[in-house]
This record gives C-alpha cells, structure tokens and sequence, in this order.
C-alpha cells in the first residue's frame, strides 16, 4: 500500500529505519529483523501420481484445508544469518517467547538487540507483560533497542524480503502438518545459513529524500 503524500509519520520512522540500516557491525549492538506471517496447512484429497521420467509429480487441483501455523522470521542483516520459528498460534506469547529466546539463547552476550520490525498489535512491549512477570519482561525489555517501520512501510523490514525468499523457495508445495512445516523450515534455514547470503541494503536517506520527495511534507517559506 502507498502512504499518504506530505506523510511526517511515514518519513520520520522511515528514516529512522534507514538510520540504523546504516550502522557498521556490533556484536554488542546486532540490528535483528523480525516478521512473520501465516501459513496455510494444506492436505491431498487425492494421493499425487508419483514423479517419473521425463514427468513432474502430478497433485490433483482439489486439496483440503487443515490448519495454519505461524512463521517468525528474524534476520540479522549484515551477519547472513536468519532462523525461522513455526509456531501453531499468533499471539502476543507467542512473540514474547520468540523475543526471549533470540535474548537469551541467540544472543545472551549482547548488551543490547536493535530491533527493526512493523506495527501489527503483538508488535509491542506489552507483549512481554503480558507473557512474564514484571521483573523479567523489564529484564527482557532493558535488553531491546526497538525502532519500527512507519505503516503502509513494511518493505522496509528485512525481514520481509527474507519472508519473500523462503516463501517462494520452502513453501512452494503442499504441507499439511506443522511437524513436516518445522523440519522444512529448518532445512531451509540451514541451507540459507551456509550459503552465506548476507543483505546488502543499499537504499538510503538521502536516497529516500530524493526519489520519495513526494512524501515529505511541504514546508511554508517565511
């Protein structure tokens, strides 16, 4: 979706976002992507005609509807590093858990996480509230950087591009179960990891302020 001409909100998280896209490495300070999104859990009606010479696996149009699951992705850009988390729900414990373990398992040493990621609802502090008792969602919090990209901005989340890849490369076929989901997920991310595909963003502020003029808002001259 295209936000609003002349939209201060939009451009102030927006270059907020590429502020810190623009940070050199720090171990001590790792800027971390996360997104996720849904996926539907999709069964045979029919038994595919198995793959042959000179012929691709054959499934039947109709299938069924099981379920969904859903799928964290947190990215750390400069890195090449990424993991997926399938989950069966989407709920703020859900996203406090995810951000407790990317603390405390992924990144224990760090004195702090720089978070990028969007507004949706679960997007927030009180999420860990909601999940821990109070010392420990402070504890967890203390430890976050937080920065989100502006809404209608998503395309600004790393994450998302990542999302992109591992939707058109791990869920192009059917999976119907979210044991079968986790250990695809795993595959992939496993796969990801060693290639060594790291983000180059190469879109910028001034870039920004240039090519999306339109969106900055027209100062008065006095």
């Amino acid at each position: 979706m295209i936000p609003p001409e002349h939209n201060a909100e939009f451009v102030a998280c927006m270059e907020d976002v590429l502020e810190v896209y623009r940070r050199p490495d720090d171990p001590q300070r790792p800027v971390i992507c996360l997104d996720e999104q849904p996926t539907q859990l999709i069964g045979e009606t029919r038994t595919p005609i198995p793959l042959q010479p000179g012929q691709a696996q054959r499934y039947d149009y109709e299938y069924e509807r099981i379920g969904t699951a859903n799928n964290f992705m947190i990215v750390e850009p400069l890195a090449g590093w990424r993991k997926v988390s399938v989950r069966a729900t989407k709920t703020a414990l859900d996203l406090a858990n995810e951000l407790k373990e990317l603390l405390d398992v992924d990144y224990p040493k760090a004195e702090k996480v720089v978070l990028v990621w969007d507004n949706l609802n679960t997007h927030a502090p009180a999420s860990l509230y909601k999940a821990f008792p109070p010392q420990e969602a402070r504890r967890l919090l203390d430890r976050l950087e937080i920065h989100y990209t502006p809404k209608h901005g998503s395309w600004l989340d790393i994450a998302e591009i990542e999302l992109s890849v591992f939707t058109k490369q791990c869920l192009d076929r059917r999976i119907d179960n979210i044991d079968t989901l986790r250990s695809e997920a795993k595959a992939w991310e496993d796969r990801r990891n060693a290639s060594g595909a790291v983000v180059d963003w190469q879109f910028t502020t001034d870039n920004a302020r240039i090519k999306l003029k339109r969106l900055y808002p027209q100062l008065k001259e006095e």
